[in-house]
């Protein structure tokens, strides 16, 4: 079994570069040709967004506009090159947002994860991603054709036929959520059955490393993928588990929540991708999720980005005495000072009444000097501070709750 998946995973900087240059016009002009885009996109050239840092350049669509779209045009929001009926699956996932699925060749780009995983023509995959409206079961098996695996699609629940099945058929991979498999193994463990599972591709939850490592203890290697209902694969982890590496049919930037400007390698912000996907050509989609980027290649070889892996909801909007304050809301009042790198609106409560308090990064400066800009962004009065630059933690947080609800 080949260490790559295929050569894209090793390409040079350069190599990347170009190809980038070659399939971003081609994305752009066909996601230009969708009514869901509207306007928003009507008047870029398509030539001029070549690079990951020329994408800065473009509106980042979110969930919300991907919900309004799919009300007026529904299923797909007018953001598909196809009809619903010219796909293989049409899934549901709360909101409701429905999404489309293909069933050719590594369509959600999950067979790159699972051969890093080591899954191949020799193993038999249980997957216990739910199968049930949503596409995560899908989105898995259709990666392990992908590496040539036999699948078992065991979805979730009725744990003690999911250990017969895996031992009757001999199951030699889970994929499913982190979780998951110590049930099953437990439950293997009380029934006195002896299961043959030696790797594990999971996702869709954190992995604690002291439940990797108790996984390792029994002979199983686990790595974690970053995937989505609307993009699929996003990053995965090979064996050198040193962060989470890029798919090579995707684009990630990290993006100061609230808006779509890039901030530096190695600072928390909002995962946006674009997705190279002919099907379904989703540009500068905001997952809502908070990440960083990490500098360097892994020692694994490959050489594309890395991001640190989940790292928190960018989605931060809170209700504060009685008015809702949201990250853009931060972001506006950055923008109106020069001076200002920074914000960070933090909630809290003094007696029974809500407290605002409104950090702010500068080379000194009055606080009161702010205060009218504050009020003109937020809508609320609050108290402001003016700190030192680099002095706000890097959590990716424009807005932090500090009020107790219990």
């Amino acid at each position: 079994m080949s260490q790559y998946f295929d050569d894209l995973e090793t390409r040079s900087a350069d190599a990347r570069a170009d190809a980038i240059a070659q399939d971003l016009p081609a994305q752009i002009i066909r996601a230009q040709g969708l009514s869901g885009y509207g306007q928003t996109l009507a008047d870029v050239s398509p030539d001029s967004i070549r690079s990951i840092e020329d994408l800065a350049a473009l509106p980042v669509l979110r969930k919300s506009d991907m919900g309004r779209a799919q009300g007026e045009a529904a299923p797909f929001g007018g953001l598909t090159t196809r009809p619903a009926n010219g796909f293989a699956h049409v899934f549901q996932s709360p909101g409701p947002i429905y999404e489309p699925g293909g069933d050719s060749h590594d369509w959600w780009r999950m067979g790159r994860f699972l051969h890093a995983c080591g899954v191949g023509a020799d193993d038999i995959v249980q997957n216990c991603f739910g199968y049930h409206l949503t596409p995560a079961g899908m989105i898995f098996e259709n990666g392990a054709r992908a590496v040539g695996a036999t699948v078992l699609p065991a979805g979730t629940g009725q744990t003690e036929l999911q250990v017969r099945a895996a031992a009757d058929i001999g199951s030699t991979a889970y994929a499913g959520t982190p979780d998951y498999l110590k049930i099953i193994l437990d439950k293997a463990d009380e029934m006195g059955v002896t299961l043959n599972i030696t790797k594990a591709a999971v996702g869709g939850g954190a992995l604690f490393p002291s439940l990797r490592q108790e996984y390792a203890d029994r002979g199983i290697s686990c790595l974690q993928s970053y995937a989505t209902a609307d993009l699929g694969n996003i990053a995965y982890e090979s064996p050198a588990m040193e962060g989470l590496i890029v798919d090579e049919g995707v684009i990630v930037e990290i993006v100061t929540p609230g808006t779509g400007d890039p901030v530096a390698p190695g600072e928390v912000g909002e995962v946006v991708v674009t997705t190279l996907n002919p099907d379904y050509p989703l540009i500068r989609f905001a997952t809502g999720d908070l990440s960083a980027l990490m500098e360097g290649d892994s020692p694994c070889g490959r050489t594309n980005l890395r991001i640190k892996g989940w790292m928190g909801r960018a989605d931060q909007t809170t209700k504060i005495k009685g008015m809702f304050v949201r990250p853009e809301q931060v972001a506006a009042l950055v923008a109106r000072h020069d001076e200002v790198t920074r914000a960070r609106v933090i909630a809290s409560r003094e007696g029974e009444s809500d407290v605002m308090t409104v950090q702010i990064e500068a080379d000194g400066g009055a606080p009161e000097g702010y205060a009218k800009s504050v009020v003109e962004a937020l809508k609320l009065k609050g108290r402001i501070e003016v700190v030192a630059r680099g002095s706000l933690p890097n959590d990716g947080k424009v807005i932090e709750d500090q009020r107790s609800y219990d």
